[in-house]
Formats: C-alpha cells, structure tokens, sequence
C-alpha cells in the first residue's frame, strides 16, 4: 500500500476506520494522524496482530476504499 494514498486521504479513511476497527478511539486515530507506522503499531497494540498481520489489514481496508472511491 502507498503510504502517500494513507498520508493524503486520512481525513475521508479515518471516519471509516472506527468501523474497520472499533476498538481504536478518536486518540489513537488522532495519533496516527494518516501515519502508516504508528497506525500499524495501533493495530498491533489493540488487536495483538503480528506487524505483518496489522500490515495486511490495512492493505486490505485500503484496497476496499479505493475500490469504494472508483464505484
């Protein structure tokens, strides 16, 4: 996943992301402010993921947002 896609496009990902993943609060999504890396740490943090897991979770939600901007 392009890390600029994430960087420029938070404002519209981050209201999704509370759906995508409920446990993370408004700090956390704050925090990661569109950063690949700490929102990475987050899911790890919050869900036990693997950094590889995290990694393929957020690729997988972007390739669903993406998808969703095309429609």
């Amino acid at each position: 996943m392009n890390k600029d896609i994430l960087t420029g496009k938070w404002k519209q990902i981050r209201g999704q992301a509370k759906g995508w993943w409920g446990k993370l609060t408004d700090d956390d999504l704050d925090r990661a402010n569109g950063k690949l890396d700490v929102l990475t740490g987050l899911l790890q943090e919050k869900y036990g993921y693997t950094r590889q897991r995290a990694a393929d979770e957020i690729d997988k939600r972007m390739k669903e947002f993406e998808a969703g901007l095309k429609k």
